[in-house]
């Protein structure tokens, strides 16, 4: 066993270290948070979170709250294909998607504020994001015949709990 076998263990060593490392972060992170399993399914499923700060973790969840709000957005605004000769569903999936194109904005609003350690901000946006769901459950209890379809609220529960997750990450930077 040669030099170059010691040298080759030291480096496997270190880079364990680091990796295990890293999961402790993500995990002492995520247990500042109410959503602790996505918190932690969420960075983990992300490569990129294994070397990352607690900032790097925060706008790796903030990628993840606009990617959902995005595609919520987008299947609202396909489902205004299929429901052509009803002017008022029509009219509820349009401020719908819309609202979620805002969350998703709102999410990209707050990541120059983190950049700028503006947490306030920060956590003002993600509020903002957090909140714009409600206006599109609210546009279905409008009309009452309407009904809000399920696909919608799990992702309505989805936004808000990331966003929930962004939020106590903020707070533990903030502190």
């Amino acid at each position: 066993m040669g030099p170059s076998f010691f040298i080759f263990n030291i480096i496997i060593s270190l880079a364990l270290t680091l990796v295990n490392g890293d999961a402790g972060l993500i995990q002492k992170t995520c247990k500042t948070t109410k959503y602790y399993d996505l918190c932690v399914s969420s960075l983990k499923s992300d490569p990129t979170s294994a070397n990352s700060d607690t900032k790097g973790l925060a706008m790796i969840m903030v990628g993840v709250g606009m990617a959902n709000a995005t595609a919520t957005s987008t299947l609202l605004s396909s489902q205004l294909l299929t429901t052509k000769n009803d002017t008022i569903m029509r009219k509820v999936l349009k401020e719908c998607s819309d609202k979620y194109a805002h969350a998703a904005d709102a999410l990209q609003d707050s990541v120059q504020d983190f950049d700028s350690e503006l947490y306030d901000y920060v956590y003002m946006h993600i509020m903002a994001a957090a909140d714009y769901p409600n206006a599109c459950h609210n546009e279905f209890r409008r009309y009452p015949r309407l009904v809000y379809p399920q696909q919608i609220a799990r992702r309505e529960d989805g936004l808000k709990h990331i966003c929930d997750v962004i939020l106590g990450i903020v707070d533990h930077l903030a502190s």
